[in-house]
């Protein structure tokens, strides 16, 4: 049976609730601040509006976040189309995430730990995954592409990027240095000749 098409009122309140949450959540010096309520009035909706649609909390930071991943989606993608090396793909991914993470760490801190599944579980850190572990699959020397998908990808987490940029000042061009630097040692510094000519 096909699905029904959302009706244009509740696609409006929808939109209109995302939007409020997204501007809140940004605004806000910690997302802990930003109840329910807030939200509700922000949008112009009632608060059960924002359960029936959104389940919960949870739900709706979901929701936000998942707005937002277009734009690193089609930075993935330009990435996979490049045709640069695997050890440049790599690159590529974990340097658009970690400008996700940190374009939006209160808002991933808030998914923490409002307790939005694993984020091991998330949609979007699945995709990150099998990318970089494909591409690591093809670094000659990578041992184990399975666990040093992993172990990248924990590099950039939501809480540690939040601590390391709010409690120790680090600046993002700083973290973005020291990431690529970490990338290189992981990868044992190995540079495809393919590569030579892109920024260092």
């Amino acid at each position: 049976m096909a699905q029904r098409p959302e009706r244009a009122d509740a696609l409006r309140n929808r939109e209109a609730v995302l939007a409020a949450a997204d501007a809140l959540f940004a605004a806000s010096s910690s997302p802990h601040s930003v109840s329910m309520d807030d939200i509700a009035a922000a949008a112009g909706v009632g608060k059960g509006t924002l359960f029936r649609r959104f389940g919960d909390r949870a739900g709706l930071i979901g929701a936000v976040i998942a707005s937002r991943l277009e734009p690193l989606r089609q930075a993935v993608q330009a990435a996979q189309d490049s045709g640069s090396s695997p050890q440049q793909r790599v690159r590529d991914l974990l340097d658009a995430a970690l400008h996700f993470k940190i374009e939006n760490r209160n808002l991933m801190s808030a998914a923490e730990d409002a307790g939005l599944s694993s984020p091991y579980q998330a949609e979007h850190y699945g995709a990150w995954y099998e990318i970089l572990r494909e591409a690591l699959d093809q670094v000659p020397g990578v041992h184990d592409a399975e666990f040093t998908a992993h172990a990248l990808l924990a590099a950039i987490r939501a809480d540690l990027v939040v601590y390391l940029i709010d409690d120790q000042k680090m600046t993002p061009q700083a973290l973005h240095t020291s990431l690529a630097a970490h990338i290189d040692n992981v990868l044992g510094n190995r540079c495809d000749p393919a590569d030579t000519h892109k920024k260092p």
